[in-house]
């Protein structure tokens, strides 16, 4: 009887996965669905739109990019956790929703239980700036002005929780520095904040800082990526003086659980060749983003370790996880 039983249940399973094993052979035989989690202009957006563009050229069907914005960007990653795991419906992940809000607020979505990582296409590391005002010209220098003067100091940030607003916590933990942390709603407000002299520190995308930094308005004096980045090659990594910091956000493919392996190893393919591109690394690099173009393997660790130092970075600002 146990024999049968096995033979039983070897060919129910069997059944159950052939439809999916052929469904993956054929893929894709329709258009397939980027959801973005954020309204369209922004760093993802761009990211997003300039890769399903090529995908769509090398898979031949059309990739279709959606933007689902609202909630800190939960909205379209539960409709994506819902969708049919058939490689139709991806999710354009964002670093934040993937692994901070998870532990800023609830979400009706687990980050790692109900998405299949496929690539990470590109990360970028933030800029901290300082107001043309503020007495420092240096990361060394405005870290001795800021300590000499507890409290007198301020930075911006786009939100609580929000990565500026984290990557300012973390920092400040690491230098043993007091600053008043300013809300603003959004990135944009709180660099407006920094042109205008109301703050004095800003973590915020290269994309936003590096032109005013270029036009006199900011000092750029730092990045928060291990070592610096070849987009700007001469601005020191907050790293060479403080080893070990480092705060990056990314975005990459992710597809609902259950989702045929042979399918995202396809997608994971296609994207890893868009990272030889060197026309896609180049229109990356305009958006401030360095390329990764890696693998499900690779991605799925990086979650993992950025889930741990987001939730360090959560406690640091003394958030509710």
């Amino acid at each position: 009887m146990k024999l049968k039983s096995v033979l039983a249940l070897s060919a129910a399973w069997c059944a159950a996965i052939a439809p999916l094993l052929a469904q993956a052979s054929n893929w894709p035989e329709r258009s397939i669905r980027v959801i973005v989690p954020f309204a369209a202009g922004g760093n993802t957006d761009g990211i997003a739109r300039l890769t399903a563009e090529r995908l769509t050229q090398s898979l031949g069907q059309s990739v279709v990019v959606e933007n689902r914005p609202g909630a800190n960007g939960s909205i379209a990653a539960q409709a994506v956790q819902r969708a049919d795991p058939d490689g139709y419906t991806l999710l354009m992940a964002a670093m934040p929703i993937i692994a901070i809000l998870p532990k800023v607020q609830k979400v009706p979505y687990d980050p790692v239980k109900d998405f299949v990582p496929i690539s990470n296409i590109g990360s970028n590391p933030f800029a901290l700036g300082i107001g043309k005002n503020v007495p420092a010209t240096n990361l060394k220098e405005f870290v001795e002005l800021v300590r000499k003067s507890p409290g007198r100091y301020n930075y911006a940030s786009g939100g609580s929780g929000s990565v500026s607003h984290l990557s300012g916590a973390l920092f400040l933990k690491r230098t043993g520095l007091e600053m008043m942390h300013v809300m603003y709603k959004g990135d944009a407000p709180a660099m407006a904040a920094v042109l205008g002299g109301e703050v004095s520190m800003y973590f915020g995308n290269l994309s936003a800082i590096a032109p005013q930094a270029k036009a006199g308005n900011v000092r750029m004096l730092a990045v928060s990526s291990s070592r610096p980045t070849p987009l700007f090659p001469d601005v020191p990594a907050i790293a060479d003086t403080y080893p070990g910091f480092e705060t990056l956000t990314w975005n990459g493919l992710m597809a609902p659980a259950g989702t045929p392996r042979a399918v995202v190893n396809r997608i994971a393919d296609e994207v890893r060749r868009l990272g030889r591109d060197s026309a896609f690394v180049d229109r990356l690099a305009a958006l401030g983003v360095d390329v990764v173009a890696d693998g499900p393997d690779e991605l799925a660790a990086t979650v993992q370790s950025d889930i741990a130092l987001w939730t360090d970075a959560v406690k640091a600002a003394d958030l509710k996880e």
